[in-house]
């Protein structure tokens, strides 16, 4: 169902200005055509939106620079060179302090589901807000218990036992000592290229440089190959489970995939030599947030799950990014390797935004825990944010955006892979539904990153034309697209267009 106020009358527009046309560029050599459709630095024009903010009147652009410098934390996370101070939300929308529209592609680092401040989520958080905030878990509030029965009606068996939590990192802590308290054993293994979180317990599990750290912590976690087949040493055109395949050449099977087969020996070979004849875990994301959108071969998941069982162990999928429907063809990522895991983590759309998280387990390994452990939390499933979750559900079934991120989000993959084929530096468009990586590259030949400065132009150059998306990888030279769940085509249609000729622009920087 399409709630009416996705139609009312357009009350406000804002359409980017277009820049002076220059003459068109001649590049030899360069891997781009058509430049002449699109009139070179004319800014695409955005689409219309039914939305008017409210006028700006807080603190000052430099007063807030000043304020975070001087009391918030001095890590450098903000995108662009002037960071944008954000003013307000609607569904795939956002406004900033000046009054500029930019389209959200990118989610809040794919958190907002069902899109920003969404009307019927709101009514429900304004309504519960009314009547109770808090209770924490010595005492019981019906949406608490009603959030409980709907989350686990959409879990398979026997994942049916329900922690709430507020954070994705505290969901893999969880999980973490779920797996030991299960299995008695200490080790666990993740990816390298995996992200599970910044708290000191799952920065063992998180194998990307710069959340790398000389204290230790995270002890009793091993890192193994990332099964990427575009830019690991096996995979080709028929490895993984996406309407594009990368354009590396392989002789797989559709039954058979050979690189899947090598990536298991690697396992194999961290099993046998990196950790305990016992082990008590396994983490994987179903596709890679953090590096980029990675997609493994299909089959992967499934052999090693079985390998790690063999150990003692259990297999925990962390859904933080992949799950409630953004990869389209199935509501949790792990369905889309036909695997079952004995754990599951998720948090992030799970709220649309709103600090919430969970771990969802079988009453067995959630006995374990009991047994070993009072475990407690004091905000973690507050009426509010289960209030909210209920709402969250119930919005992606009515406006049935599990398969709008299958259709759109096919129909985004194969609208990028032309770019794919026009550019020589992107290297790799890869992914599912909603949730679509961009890799750049000097050329497809080495398939070496494209340096950072290039690529932090081309991202400044998207911003400029309204279209904001996120980065990843190890080098930070991949583009991360995952935009609300509510997105249209034409909107997907402007984003490819900006993304184009933010690529152009390139080119002709080059050329210089």
């Amino acid at each position: 169902m399409t709630l009416v106020w996705r139609h009312l009358p357009r009350a406000w527009c804002l359409v980017t200005s277009p820049r002076i046309p220059k003459p068109c560029l001649s590049l030899s050599g360069a891997s781009w055509t058509s430049v002449t459709k699109l009139h070179l630095h004319t800014k695409p024009r955005m689409p219309p939106c039914d939305f008017t903010p409210e006028r700006y009147q807080s603190l000052a652009y430099n007063r807030v620079l000043e304020i975070h410098k001087q009391h918030l934390s001095p890590v450098a996370t903000a995108y662009f060179q002037k960071p944008l101070l954000l003013h307000q939300g609607h569904m795939e929308w956002l406004f900033d302090s000046e009054g500029n529209r930019y389209l959200d592609f990118y989610s809040g680092i794919v958190t907002v589901s069902v899109g920003h401040c969404h009307p019927k989520v709101n009514a429900v958080a304004q309504k519960q807000l009314g009547r109770l905030w808090h209770t924490s878990p010595v005492f019981f509030h019906p949406p608490i218990h009603e959030y409980a029965e709907k989350l686990s009606a959409l879990l398979p068996e026997p994942l049916k036992v329900i922690f709430l939590m507020n954070s994705g990192s505290e969901a893999n802590d969880l999980a973490m000592l779920m797996a030991r308290a299960h299995s008695h054993n200490t080790d666990i293994i993740s990816f390298r290229g995996a992200y599970h979180g910044c708290s000191p317990y799952t920065l063992g599990l998180t194998n990307v440089g710069p959340y790398k750290m000389a204290l230790p912590g995270g002890l009793g976690c091993q890192s193994t190959m990332c099964p990427d087949v575009f830019r690991g040493p096996w995979g080709g055109s028929h490895c993984r489970d996406s309407p594009v395949q990368t354009i590396r050449k392989c002789d797989c099977a559709p039954d058979c995939c050979q690189a899947k087969d090598q990536y298991i020996e690697q396992f194999k070979d961290t099993l046998d030599t990196s950790v305990a004849k016992s082990i008590a875990g396994f983490f994987a994301e179903p596709i890679q947030g953090v590096n980029g959108f990675v997609q493994y071969p299909k089959g992967f998941l499934k052999e090693a799950f079985k390998l790690v069982r063999e150990r003692g162990g259990v297999c925990i999928t962390d859904e933080v990014q992949t799950g409630f429907g953004r990869l389209g063809s199935h509501f949790w990522g792990f369905q889309t390797h036909d695997v079952l895991p004995d754990i599951v983590t998720m948090a992030k759309g799970i709220g649309n935004g709103f600090p919430m998280a969970a771990v969802v387990t079988t009453p067995e390994i959630a006995k374990s825990l009991a047994n070993c452990l009072l475990h407690f939390t004091t905000f973690g499933g507050s009426p509010m944010a289960c209030a909210i979750g209920s709402a969250v559900l119930e919005v992606i079934k009515e406006e049935n955006l599990q398969k709008n991120s299958q259709e759109v989000g096919t129909y985004m993959l194969l609208k990028f892979a032309k770019l794919r084929d026009e550019f020589e530096i992107v290297g790799d468009i890869r992914g599912k539904g909603l949730m679509i990586g961009i890799e750049m590259v000097q050329d497809k030949v080495s398939r070496q990153p494209l340096p950072c400065e290039e690529v932090n132009q081309i991202h400044e150059d998207c911003k400029h034309m309204g279209l904001l998306v996120g980065r990843g990888g190890i080098f930070s030279q991949t583009f991360r697209v995952a935009p609300p769940m509510c997105i249209t085509k034409p909107e997907v249609d402007f984003a490819v267009e900006v993304f184009r000729s933010a690529l152009i622009q390139h080119m002709e920087r080059r050329a210089k």
